[in-house]
């Protein structure tokens, strides 16, 4: 579960401040390209990509039917987008989720491919796909639901009875417009149904084993790959870990309380370089600073559009990396000296996305959510108590689910005696997917590595300039052998102001 717009993910994720929006965080700058892509000889027939993917030069696509319902083979097939970079005639073949969950992947193959160390570019061609649900695949819609996300918002903490009626009433209302227009695919927008597509992928590029790197939500889909087919799992890399133990209902709390952790270290930065940004020379003066902007935004909205709301999404996008640091802090310095215009850039970014189907169809069906929502106020009002910035912040994301038209599911319980141990990396202080969870899965995964790398930052291998995750992730992928032990690495680089 991620915070409006972010991001599962991995990701995920800086879209709102001009970096790389793939559902997992941006690198600074991709590493140039082992070698030059080369379509591949073999396997699914390979071609340009669907108008609109945008995906980079070097990359080509291809199609795969797969049925709609696991339990009726023979019936309704639908579409998955596939996409592949790479050298062409590598031994080996990486296929990658980038989060979400329902995250696009068309153009995370040759990013990553692009980003892999030479010896591990030459050994592995890259496949990502868009998920079913999503995008170039067959997709989810919920029609238009542009008069449903109006801004300003309202605060979302509510004020009175009245506002929490009114984003009530949106939230059944995206439930059943989604039901509208997509309520034959919803009940199988599931993960377990997304990794069975995974198996087909799999055997459609001819490989006995599936090699696989995840990010955040991509983890939970790893991971149950492994458990459903582990005889069929090869290297495994899972980055910013999901709790396989925590239903979707309860990591959104989870989340609250790691964003508020996440977001004190970034006032802490900010006090840190008071001398750019004017916001305070102590953590605590900066919060105050922060929160009397939000009362301000709250009274008069910058530019008609940008509310407290809005400058919330914003803090919970920039928790994701600190690479939005910066920028962050610099739009509310401006607001604050009358200047509006990076914070209504900003906030423009964010308002593009609106309703999230696919993500929502996942989260609401995975597991069983509460339907009373006296259950969800008093639940939220409890997170709110740590986590004042957050906590309704993922509730009211989420809120759909309480009037979900799509019968839940029962997930697989992740974890046997039979899965191959896979490489587990992971950022201390990850607001996304913290920490905890990752020591549960660890648990579940026995045999499992876990490397657990200073900072915060969601999305690790190939992505945060942390050298030593990498290493620990190149050498995997291309010896197959995991650390002797658990281990950790320094955070990444700071960033600057």
């Amino acid at each position: 579960m991620r915070p409006k717009r972010i991001v599962g993910g991995t990701a995920a994720v800086a879209g709102a401040l001009s970096l790389l929006a793939v559902g997992m965080p941006a690198t600074a700058q991709a590493a140039a390209p082992a070698a030059q892509a080369a379509a591949p000889a073999a396997g699914p027939r390979w071609g340009t990509c669907p108008a609109g993917t945008e995906a980079p030069r070097g990359t080509y696509c291809s199609t795969l039917k797969v049925p709609l319902d696991y339990k009726k083979p023979n019936g309704r097939r639908i579409k998955l987008t596939l996409s592949i970079a790479g050298a062409g005639n590598a031994p080996r073949t990486l296929v990658v989720n980038p989060g979400g969950p329902g995250e696009s992947g068309i153009g995370v193959a040759k990013l990553v491919w692009s980003s892999l160390p030479q010896k591990v570019a030459e050994k592995y061609n890259v496949v990502s796909f868009d998920p079913r649900g999503v995008g170039a695949s067959t997709p989810v819609s919920c029609g238009d639901t542009s008069k449903l996300t109006k801004h300003p918002a309202l605060p979302y903490t509510p004020r009175n009875a009245a506002e929490e009626k009114k984003r009530l009433t949106v939230a059944r209302k995206v439930a059943e417009q989604c039901r509208q227009h997509s309520g034959d695919l919803l009940p199988h927008m599931t993960t377990e149904n997304a990794v069975r597509d995974m198996d087909r992928i799999r055997a459609a590029l001819g490989k006995p084993k599936l090699d696989y790197l995840g990010y955040s939500y991509g983890t939970r889909l790893g991971a149950t790959y492994a458990t459903l087919f582990p005889k069929r799992t090869g290297r495994m890399v899972l980055d910013s870990v999901m709790d396989p133990t925590a239903s979707s209902y309860a990591a959104q709390f989870q989340q609250n309380t790691a964003l508020q952790h996440r977001a004190e270290q970034f006032f802490a930065w900010t006090a840190q370089h008071d001398r750019t940004y004017h916001l305070g020379t102590t953590r605590a003066k900066v919060a105050t600073a922060w929160e009397a902007a939000r009362k301000k935004l709250t009274a008069r909205p910058a530019g008609g559009r940008a509310g407290s709301a809005e400058l919330d999404d914003l803090l919970a996008s920039g928790m994701y990396t600190d690479l939005m640091w910066s920028e962050l802090a610099g739009a509310v310095s401006d607001y604050r000296r009358g200047d509006t215009g990076a914070l209504l850039a900003a906030t423009d970014q964010l308002a593009d996305g609106g309703v999230d189907p696919a993500m929502l169809a996942y989260s609401c069906v995975d597991d069983p959510w509460p339907r009373d929502w006296k259950t969800w106020r008093t639940d939220t009002r409890a997170s709110a108590r740590k986590a004042p910035l957050f906590g309704w912040l993922n509730t009211w994301y989420s809120a759909p689910c309480a009037f979900w038209k799509a019968k839940p599911t029962t997930p697989v319980k992740i974890g046997s005696v039979q899965v191959p141990p896979p490489l587990l990396l992971q950022a201390k202080d990850d607001a996304a997917t913290p920490l905890a969870g990752a020591r549960r899965m660890h648990a579940a995964l026995r045999g499992s590595r876990l490397v657990v790398a200073g900072g915060g930052n969601h999305g690790q291998f190939l992505f945060d300039a942390n050298s030593c995750v990498d290493k620990h992730g190149s050498r995997y992928l291309l010896t197959g052998k995991l650390p002797t032990r658990d281990t950790t690495c320094p955070a990444g680089p700071a960033p600057t102001p």
